[in-house]
């Protein structure tokens, strides 16, 4: 019952890849790789992606998780480049330069975890 929910929620046109865009595209919205990044691709003319149950919705986890670590790093760059420029116009102030200091180390820590986590996640879901 579950298999046919999700074939049929998977052949909605929501779902379905536009007819400019080869099937096995790697790159999906704002450069985030596609949600089957890690299921069989499709086959063109159709470019139906097959879910199996429940393997399929593990690959699929993963290629979310995958999304949320790209999102995270980008978060990460963006805080090190506050911190950067918060560390620049300290002015010489202690308090202030301490703070950049601390957010810069925060953010190459979680730019390193966010860096890990993706390849693992990129190791896992290729061997699925």
């Amino acid at each position: 019952m579950f298999a046919l929910l999700v074939a049929k929620i998977t052949a909605l046109p929501l779902f379905a890849v536009a007819s400019n865009v080869t099937c096995s595209s790697k790159s999906g919205f704002l450069g985030l790789p596609p949600w089957w990044e890690y299921l069989n691709q499709p086959t063109p003319p159709q470019c139906i992606v097959n879910v199996n149950w429940p393997g399929g919705i593990w690959a699929i986890g993963l290629a979310v998780l995958d999304m949320l670590l790209r999102i995270a790093g980008v978060a990460a760059v963006i805080s090190l480049m506050v911190s950067a420029v918060m560390y620049v116009t300290s002015t010489g102030n202690p308090d202030r330069t301490s703070a950049a200091l601390s957010r810069i180390i925060n953010s190459l820590v979680g730019l390193a975890i966010v860096l890990v986590a993706a390849a693992a996640v990129a190791f896992i879901g290729n061997r699925i």
